[in-house]
């Protein structure tokens, strides 16, 4: 009894920690992304009018820039908006709270999945995972992706609990919060009957009554994908968007003799250079660089410095691993099988290794590093000399406490600095001071250097949805895929070619960067980031 009351004081402690590397500065650091301020506005549209950004009413998919977001997360930020206002800490303040959640659930799945192993391993995977640099960094933002990850590890967990239709509802959940768990949830969902047929054979008619309930729910969102412009988004980002397969096809069958022949029909095709594509995008996802060195490519997913997963888990990992390929049960299979379908999605496109399209990976692996963490101190415990037990605890704790203390000063110290585009730093700043001189002008025009500048300056602006609603239109897509809003009311948002530049107006503001803006301009205001980046300088015309 002694030992159970330890046991959740403990995990007190544990989600106490989750929340607060969670909450702590969640309002200002870092600074909002575009991304993060569309869910926002749009959320605050809807509470003003009942319709998004663009004017469709109480969208399942919003059609933002083009990207058709899935609503989910929008919805979860309405009543953060209502009560505490249009600002990053309402963003973020759903993802934060479905972190902490996520800790929650891990010490849950592995007291049902894994018993029998260790005692400390839930709370251990629990701690991981407060500290885990993958799943901390998509915590503190506007992520829909964390909120995915949460409804697909709660609708393992109720599954494994045999609470079928809570289990299905979480996974359906799933659905209407990010692209990538369409693909990934059925596939685990798969793995899961077929892994616990014996128990679920028996349950059928509870299985199939969960089922048609899922079919039902999820209809509205099928609808939703047959629509040409959501499947056009996911059309622009998936691996077929990349032609360099298919250039590498013409370019083999070149070098035969006969384009045409059997051979060079067989051998290069698409089906086989974009499952070569595939397979490679998928492996990368295991490889070392990606999870223990330097983590993804893109910058504003992840930390200097620093892979997905901290360096000592290298070691904890693979003794996870060597574990669970010993135990070869249930168990090892529906993590094995998580870890193998969780960037199958991230893998179909074709930007790759990608922590956020694989970011459901951060659950099977801290298991298995909790594992193998677990399995390290019971050989500590089995040295017979006191002091190389007392060494090896130390050395152990010294590497996670300094793993940890290094994320923590790599994130707050150096991260707005070493990736000064990460987010849109400065925006506040240049908004704050528009809204303090810019009724002097008569229009004013900005910069769109930086990503999405409109839906920031609508966010910090606060600017009525209603209004805008009737005064903007879409650009057609770019090359990624993305449109955006080139003017509204007073605002402009374009290159700033400071020399050809005829405002349509005397009164006139220019925003550009200290690159579009030459030294012999009249600048009367230069905007400074938190991290002390100057981002842009104003000059009046």
């Amino acid at each position: 009894m002694k030992k159970l009351i330890t046991s959740y004081w403990l995990l007190i402690a544990v989600l106490v920690l989750a929340a607060f590397l969670r909450f702590w500065r969640l309002g200002s650091f870092p600074a909002l992304n575009a991304d993060e301020a569309a869910l926002g506005y749009n959320a605050y549209s809807l509470i003003q009018t009942g319709k998004d950004e663009h004017g469709n009413p109480w969208p399942i998919h919003f059609q933002s820039f083009n990207d058709y977001k899935p609503g989910l997360y929008v919805y979860l930020i309405v009543p953060f908006i209502k009560f505490f206002g249009l600002n990053a800490l309402s963003v973020r303040a759903p993802g934060a709270v479905v972190g902490v959640a996520t800790v929650l659930v891990i010490y849950l799945l592995v007291r049902e999945l894994l018993q029998g192993l260790s005692l400390k391993l839930p709370l251990i995977a629990a701690a991981l995972l407060a500290i885990s640099p993958w799943h901390l960094h998509f915590s503190r933002g506007g992520w829909e992706v964390g909120v995915a990850t949460f409804f697909i590890t709660s609708g393992i967990y109720l599954f494994l609990k045999k609470r079928y239709l809570l289990s299905v509802f979480g996974f359906v959940l799933s659905f209407y919060t990010y692209h990538a768990a369409r693909l990934i949830v059925p596939l685990l969902g798969l793995g899961l009957l077929l892994i616990y047929w014996k128990e679920v054979k028996g349950s059928l008619r509870k299985i199939l009554a969960a089922g048609l309930v899922g079919v039902v729910l999820v209809l509205p969102l099928a609808r939703d994908l047959t629509t040409g412009a959501v499947a056009s988004r996911a059309a622009g980002v998936g691996l077929f968007a990349d032609q360099g397969p298919l250039a590498r096809v013409n370019e083999q069958r070149g070098e035969h003799t006969n384009l045409a022949g059997l051979s060079a029909i067989f051998l290069h095709n698409k089906a086989v250079n974009y499952g070569l594509a595939f397979a490679q995008n998928w492996v990368e996802h295991f490889w070392g660089d990606f999870l223990f060195i330097s983590g993804d490519e893109i910058q504003r997913n992840k930390v200097p410095e620093l892979g997905q997963l901290y360096l000592f888990e290298i070691v904890t990992v693979v003794v996870g691993i060597g574990v669970l390929i010993k135990q070869s049960d249930r168990s090892a299979k529906i993590i094995f099988w998580w870890l193998a379908v969780a960037p199958v999605a991230a893998a179909l496109t074709f930007q790759s290794p990608h922590a956020l399209r694989s970011h459901n990976m951060i659950i099977p692996l801290t298991l298995v590093s909790a594992i193998g963490m677990v399995t390290m101190v019971k050989w500590l415990n089995g040295y017979s000399v006191k002091r190389l037990r007392v060494a090896g605890y130390g050395l152990l704790t010294f590497v996670v406490i300094w793993s940890f203390l290094r994320y923590e000063h790599e994130y707050w110290v150096h991260m707005a600095r070493e990736y000064p585009f990460s987010s849109q730093y400065g925006v506040k700043e240049l908004v704050g001071y528009i809204k303090s001189e810019g009724s002097k002008y008569n229009e004013i025009i900005i910069t769109d250097r930086y990503d999405q500048p409109y839906i920031l300056t609508l966010f910090y602006l606060q600017y009525p949805p209603e209004k805008f609603q009737s005064d903007h239109q879409l650009t057609g897509r770019d090359n990624y895929g993305f449109s955006t809003v080139r003017s509204f009311d007073k605002y402009r948002f374009r290159s700033i070619k400071f020399d050809e530049e005829r405002p349509d107006s005397p009164r006139a503001l220019i925003v550009g960067t200290d690159k579009e803006i030459p030294d012999e301009a009249n600048v009367i205001k230069e905007i400074y980031g938190e991290n002390g980046y100057l981002y842009f300088q104003a000059v009046a015309n």
